[in-house]
């Protein structure tokens, strides 16, 4: 689905096309980001997780977790490295509307390239070292 903003530098490139003075300039066209704010988020590492999750950082995401993090999508438990491989980049928080559990639990609006737009919940645990061991995922409804 194109965005508003896709249309309008598509007509501006039309538009320039059309006319016949030459421009002087190379246009650049870069892909917008979805930016959400996170400052709601009062667990740094859960924030932390969240930051890398909405910008697709695999690195920063993964850094977070214990080498055997647990995974759990509507109480079935999933493969942790494998699912997010295919879902950072593709999936993102679209909206927060409330924290729990001392910052823990995090509820919200949620974009999945492959199955669309719900309310979600992702439920962080964290060892003693402020690693996160275990992450429980699925749709909430609030």
């Amino acid at each position: 689905m194109k965005t508003l903003n896709h249309y309008l530098v598509y007509a501006s490139l039309i538009t320039l096309a059309t006319h016949s003075q030459a421009v002087s300039a190379p246009i650049q066209i870069t892909k917008t980001t979805n930016i959400m704010n996170t400052e709601t988020l009062t667990n740094p590492v859960v924030k932390k997780a969240i930051d890398a999750l909405q910008a697709g950082d695999k690195k920063a995401w993964f850094a977070l977790f214990t080498e055997n993090a647990e995974l759990f999508d509507d109480d079935h438990k999933m493969e942790f490295k494998s699912f997010f491989e295919k879902a950072l980049g593709h999936e993102r928080f679209t909206g927060i509307d409330k924290v729990e559990n001392n910052g823990l639990s995090v509820y919200g609006r949620f974009h999945s390239d492959q199955w669309g737009n719900f309310k979600t919940y992702f439920k962080f645990q964290l060892n003693a070292e402020g690693k996160i061991t275990r992450l429980d995922i699925g749709q909430a409804s609030y």
